[in-house]
């Protein structure tokens, strides 16, 4: 049994249309941190699901702006806590691993903890496109943001108040883990993982993430994150992109400038003119622009300071 008398924890369970799940999982929730407080965000359900939780024993509210990053974005505002666990309302995740969570953040003064599914248990339950994404999506933020976790995409997640306080939230949809992720790479916050079961849903509820849809936005959300908090890099690239094949044109005609001393494809020769200027044109946005990211950076640190850590309260 876990004692976490001294934390205020809110257990935040956004859900649409989980009507066949949702009472086990709040008892779930219940059982395992019983000090908590449960809220289920009801985000446009046609069934009825906030009747049911509200039965189980949850505090239930309503997001009417459809989209799970809409609700997470609400959730945030709306909760005042020490310490947050979000979770699914489809019964998927392990709940019983939530104190595990709750005391790695803790114990080690972090500000998130995230709840990685066990690989076995994902490569039996989720559909193959949605492995095969998540692997891709969290190499790529890996790569680009540098090694932080190796399930980016997990829904089952810790945070501490000043987290969640300072946390810009903008996306609408399934791609909030990923700005959520990338937003404490992108402030190298303390961060932990702890491995965790992964279930199948009940019978008779089904997934509402979509493939192909929810992967390109997530994608482009990765692209978005990278222009706005890594400028220099992200027209840097483009810069180099552009000069390099600028370069590969020019090669052929300097060859045959050399040989004849004449310029026989003009409009060769003004594409790559016109190629190479926007190099430079791209290489100074990044320059420019990474000067006020980082003024950006600064203001969110100083945001985030302005909360104090994980700590005990007096009810």
């Amino acid at each position: 049994m876990s004692d976490f008398k001294d934390y205020r924890i809110a257990v935040l369970l956004p859900c649409h249309n989980e009507a066949i799940a949702i009472a086990g999982v709040v008892k779930s929730y219940k059982d395992a941190l019983p000090e908590a407080t449960i809220y289920v965000y009801d985000n446009c359900s046609s069934d009825n699901t906030a009747e049911i939780a509200e039965k189980a024993g949850a505090v239930v509210r309503h997001e009417p702006q459809k989209g799970k990053g809409n609700v997470v974005r609400r959730m945030f505002a709306d909760i005042d806590a020490d310490i947050y666990l979000m979770s699914d309302g489809d019964e998927t995740y392990e709940a019983t691993a939530a104190p595990k969570l709750v005391s790695l953040l803790i114990e080690n003064n972090l500000d998130m903890v995230v709840g990685t599914r066990a690989p076995d248990d994902h490569l039996a339950v989720s559909r193959a496109g949605h492995r095969i994404g998540n692997e891709f999506l969290t190499r790529t933020v890996t790569t680009i943001f540098g090694k932080g976790f190796t399930d980016m995409l997990s829904g089952y997640r810790a945070f501490s108040r000043r987290f969640v306080k300072s946390f810009p939230a903008m996306a609408t949809g399934f791609e909030t883990e990923t700005e959520i992720t990338i937003h404490a790479l992108s402030m190298n916050m303390p961060t932990g993982e702890v491995a965790t079961r992964y279930f199948e849903r009940p019978e008779g509820s089904t997934s509402k993430l979509n493939t192909y849809r929810d992967g390109f936005r997530i994608l482009g959300t990765i692209v978005r994150l990278l222009e706005h908090e890594k400028p220099l890099a992200f027209f840097g690239s483009i810069a180099s992109l552009l000069a390099l094949l600028s370069l590969g044109l020019a090669i052929p005609l300097f060859d045959t400038y050399l040989a004849t001393g004449l310029v026989p494809r003009v409009p060769t020769a003004i594409l790559v003119t016109g190629m190479m200027i926007l190099s430079f044109v791209s290489l100074t946005c990044g320059i420019i622009l990474n000067s006020a990211s980082r003024a950006h950076i600064e203001n969110k640190r100083l945001c985030y300071l302005s909360y104090n850590p994980v700590r005990r309260c007096h009810k």
